[in-house]
């Protein structure tokens, strides 16, 4: 199972951006691949008083480019995210299109991103956002894949859902910024990584993009043992990486943690 991830710019124009990520994706010398993976908010500043102007819809020209990639190359598409406005709100939304363009799935965040940082501003997506309410899993000829976005991966009862549903892989458009990234990116994706045995692969913009806020980026990929198997530094780029879903059956017979799970339904409290 063959991914490619890029760690686009984003660029104050959406033109720029999405030829930006056509360059990138050209770039490359390996010619086919399964699944292409976008990072969050992959074609507007991570910004609240943003969002609304970089607004999507199902039809609007970025969902339709997400689409013309998917029937181009002929691969999945874990669309990043976009901020998706329907019936009024909006949503932080990944458009998951099959390999000739038709959509499979739409996964709103669910845990909308929410901090103070030490010199006590804020951050509340909630101030602008709506959540999700249903979990992002799709199936694909290599078997159910789940999709969560940044802040989601902090709660591993999602995770753990998405892999009870049968997840074999993981995809997680994100955007850390540099007081989050360095405490708890790797940590977090090696976490659940390892919690679950299953691949998680993590998207994020470059730190050079466009708008306000200090993306980390540090795009990887992390094996069902915890391990990181591909990573990116800060400046744009792209990771290409070969899955072998067969690890994830023989990790979990090496080291039984899935399997001797006891639900803690059957835990009496004292």
């Amino acid at each position: 199972m063959k991914i490619l991830l890029l760690q686009n710019k984003v660029h104050q124009n959406i033109d720029d951006t999405l030829r930006h990520v056509e360059d990138l994706i050209a770039s490359r010398t390996e010619a086919t691949f399964d699944f292409l993976v976008l990072p969050e908010m992959f074609i507007s500043p991570y910004q609240i008083d943003k969002f609304a102007d970089y607004a999507q819809d199902d039809n609007s020209r970025v969902i339709r480019f997400l689409k013309n990639l998917a029937e181009k190359h002929h691969a999945y598409i874990i669309g990043g995210s976009v901020p998706e406005r329907s019936n009024g709100s909006l949503y932080n939304t990944t458009y998951i299109f099959d390999r000739n363009g038709k959509l499979l799935k739409k996964y709103r965040k669910i845990h909308l991103f929410s901090i103070t940082y030490p010199d006590n501003t804020t951050f509340k997506e909630s101030d602008v956002l709506s959540r999700g309410d249903e979990l992002g899993l799709f199936e694909t000829e290599f078997g159910t894949m789940g999709v969560m976005i940044c802040f989601d991966i902090r709660y591993p009862l999602l995770a753990d859902k998405l892999t009870e549903k049968g997840a074999k892989a993981i995809f997680v458009p994100a955007a850390f910024n540099t007081f989050t990234g360095p405490l708890h990116w790797e940590l977090s994706f090696r976490a659940r990584a390892t919690d679950n045995q299953v691949f998680f692969i993590g998207a994020s913009p470059s730190a050079d993009s466009y708008g306000t806020y200090n993306t980390y980026g540090h795009s990887l990929m992390v094996n069902p043992l915890g391990e990181i198997v591909e990573k990116l530094e800060t400046r744009n780029g792209l990771l290409e990486c070969a899955l072998d879903l067969r690890m994830i059956e023989k990790v979990r017979n090496q080291l039984p943690i899935r399997k001797n799970k006891i639900p803690l339904h059957d835990i009496e409290s004292s």
